[in-house]
């Protein structure tokens, strides 16, 4: 962070192993520039000899002898940047526009109401300004099914988006999070973590 507060939004580093690349990278073009003298020295003489295509192959080799060495400009210092995606929210909080998200269904038979469900929760933990984000669940089948499985999932958000918060929690769906995560930690997270199981399933 800068003295004025500025907070940079992600960091480059130069990569490791550069001097083996280029150290790789001088023999290619040692190799590369033989394989082009001896294809003009030794160029036959008649065209029953290859002529023709002896130059073709030249050719062929010289472009892409000169295409190999225009590439080495992006390899010859090679660099990664690393992002700091929580620092975007910080810096343009403020400025963040109003979200709207449609999660559609049309099929309760096709599209379990559960599946949809985790759609909807996952995309209601969204690590967005929450006065800023509306989901919306369009269910063109009018399902009761899914009317009241949208009804449960709605008391279950009320536990489920806090401990996202909380815990930082990834991924935010929670059939997937729950099938991927058996033991989340110590304290009060294991805790919570079997008090919002049992929240789930009830």
């Amino acid at each position: 962070m800068g003295g004025d507060g500025y907070v940079p939004l992600f960091e480059t580093k130069r990569a490791k192993g550069r001097i083996i690349y280029r150290l790789f990278a001088a023999s290619m073009f040692v190799g590369i520039v033989l394989v082009w003298v001896y294809r003009a020295s030794h160029v036959p003489a008649s065209k029953e000899d290859g002529r023709l295509g002896w130059l073709g192959m030249f050719a062929a080799e010289l472009w892409f002898g000169l295409y190999w060495v225009l590439t080495q400009s992006l390899r010859w210092n090679r660099t990664y940047r690393f992002t700091f995606k929580d620092r975007l929210t910080q810096r343009h909080e403020k400025e963040l526009p109003g979200v709207d998200i449609f999660v559609c269904t049309a099929d309760p038979t096709i599209e379990p109401p559960t599946m949809v469900i985790n759609t909807v929760l996952s995309v209601m933990a969204y690590d967005y300004p929450p006065e800023k984000l509306s989901v919306y669940l369009s269910d063109d089948a009018g399902s009761d099914l899914t009317f009241y499985a949208l009804l449960e999932a709605s008391r279950f958000s009320k536990h489920w988006l806090p401990y996202c918060k909380r815990y930082k929690v990834e991924p935010r769906s929670p059939a997937a999070y729950f099938t991927t995560v058996s033991h989340p930690g110590h304290g009060n997270h294991t805790q919570d973590f079997a008090l919002i199981k049992v929240k789930r399933c009830i």
